[in-house]
């Protein structure tokens, strides 16, 4: 099997769990450490899926790279490779597929509930689960793209997931683990967030129980994943 690529955008917002997961599954994988000036490569054909990561940018700044990934990501959709987005990298796969990106009413940052929808292509990517508790950090959003079907939303953003066809945009990150989420969590202040409120947690708050709670979410992304590595060639 082809590799499959993982973009990351930032030194920190790293594979993660969907690491652990391909490892697992013996599927090989590669990073393309944009971050690190790596070029974006022309030809999706070259992997057997592609995957986009998070980071603090937005899809709508005028960095050299994110034309590159837009243009990518079409070319996948024509190639049949299927596409996988977490938070920076739903956005993109929004913005390429026809969606917009624009401010979230508010900042999320931290563990919310989110709900999945009452539908067929909610079951097919979630199973019998009718919400899960997701990891947010985020101030925007993506608009379900032409074609995509929306799959989840939580109380502070209505547009979490989308499906369409064998590709899965998500606007929460599934992929967390414990050292993620305390690396994140020192950036914290930077947020520039006077106090914590109901959208945004204190780090405090993100740690409790925070074994449980990532292993609670990595079923959740076992089941997306394993749904997802389905359309791998």
């Amino acid at each position: 099997m082809k590799s499959v690529a993982i973009f990351r955008h930032s030194p920190t917002e790293g594979a993660g769990y969907f690491a652990t997961f391909l490892d697992a599954h013996r599927i090989p994988w590669r990073v393309v450490r944009v971050d690190a000036g790596e070029p974006v490569p022309a030809e999706p054909r070259e992997f057997s899926g592609l995957v986009f990561m998070g980071g603090p940018m937005s899809v709508n700044d005028e960095l050299p790279w994110i034309r590159g990934e837009l243009n990518l990501i079409n070319r996948a959709v024509d190639a049949d490779i299927p596409l996988l987005g977490h938070c920076l990298g739903g956005q993109l796969m929004s913005k390429a597929l026809g969606g917009v990106v624009t401010r979230n009413g508010v900042k999320e940052i931290g563990w919310g509930t989110v709900a999945i929808a009452d539908s067929a292509a909610a079951r097919e990517w979630f199973g019998a689960a009718r919400e899960f508790s997701g990891f947010h950090w985020h101030m925007e959003t993506f608009t379900i793209p032409p074609k995509a079907v929306h799959i989840a939303e939580s109380q502070y953003c209505a547009n979490q997931a989308f499906a369409f066809g064998k590709h899965l945009g998500m606007q929460c990150h599934v992929e967390m683990t414990p050292s993620l989420i305390r690396s994140w969590c020192e950036e914290w202040e930077k947020e520039r967030v006077p106090t914590a409120g109901p959208s945004v947690q204190t780090p405090q708050q993100m740690f409790e129980r925070l074994d449980e709670r990532v292993r609670s979410l990595n079923k959740i992304a076992d089941r997306l994943y394993e749904r997802w590595i389905e359309g791998l060639a």
